[in-house]
């Protein structure tokens, strides 16, 4: 599944919107994020790394990489 894929079954799982994210990302981040901006970068898959772990953990998530058994 890829990165944006995944942020969009966030969004859906934990019923927010993209707007919302943004917002709550701003809060957490300082930095300047908009509803357009946001989506765009989940729609292009421009997704930085560590806006994923940003992402991950607002929403009481952790990212892994794991070793394939």
């Amino acid at each position: 599944m890829s990165s944006n894929e995944e942020v969009r079954l966030l969004i859906v799982k934990e019923g927010l919107t993209v707007k919302k994210l943004a917002n709550m990302l701003v809060e957490k981040t300082g930095r300047h994020y908009t509803q357009s901006s946001l989506q765009q970068k989940i729609t292009a898959s421009s997704l930085r790394y560590d806006e994923m772990e940003d992402i991950a953990e607002l929403l009481g998530y952790e990212i892994k990489i794991e070793r394939k058994k």
